[in-house]
């Protein structure tokens, strides 16, 4: 049975996404543990032009809904970026997931052939579902987890690989 374009982009979203939510709960521990200010954890760039970490979790959670669903066709829900704690980024991703597992499979069914148009500071480009999936979405989506995580770990909160890979 060839891989179906729901378990190459939800499936794996989902992956994530659950495995930022376990690392949301340590970041939190740390911070409680080590009377560390929450903001200091929130609001950490590895550089200063670089976005900070609770923006960090915004941009992955986005990238999964959004990516979802343009595969899916259906609506991208829009959310605000309000989040300021541990707490509420944990149920931006918790809402993510519920969206992400309310999806029908089948709406998936010949995504990787679906024009997904995107529209970046005023130009749209039309992309393949595939081509979409592989070059942008998943690029995009990893690079933010990618970073959340890193961040974390760089301000002292005991995560390793497979806190970063999920549960198997």
């Amino acid at each position: 049975m060839p891989l179906s374009m729901h378990q190459a982009s939800a499936a794996v979203f989902l992956r994530g996404l659950r495995a930022l939510s376990a690392i949301l709960d340590k970041a939190a521990a740390h911070a409680e543990a080590r009377k560390i200010e929450p903001t200091a954890l929130l609001q950490a760039r590895l550089f200063p032009d670089m976005f900070p970490f609770a923006r960090q979790v915004q941009i992955a959670t986005d990238f999964a809904k959004g990516s979802a669903a343009r595969l899916a066709g259906v609506e991208i829900p829009a959310w605000e970026d309000d989040e300021d704690s541990f707490q509420t980024l944990k149920a931006r991703v918790e809402k993510t997931v519920a969206f992400l597992e309310g999806l029908d499979p089948t709406a998936f069914d010949g995504a990787e052939d679906r024009d997904i148009s995107l529209t970046r500071r005023g130009e749209t480009t039309v992309h393949k579902g595939a081509d979409y999936l592989l070059h942008q979405a998943m690029p995009n989506f990893y690079f933010h987890l990618t970073t959340a995580y890193d961040l974390l770990r760089h301000n002292g909160v005991e995560v390793g690989k497979r806190d970063f890979i999920g549960k198997v």
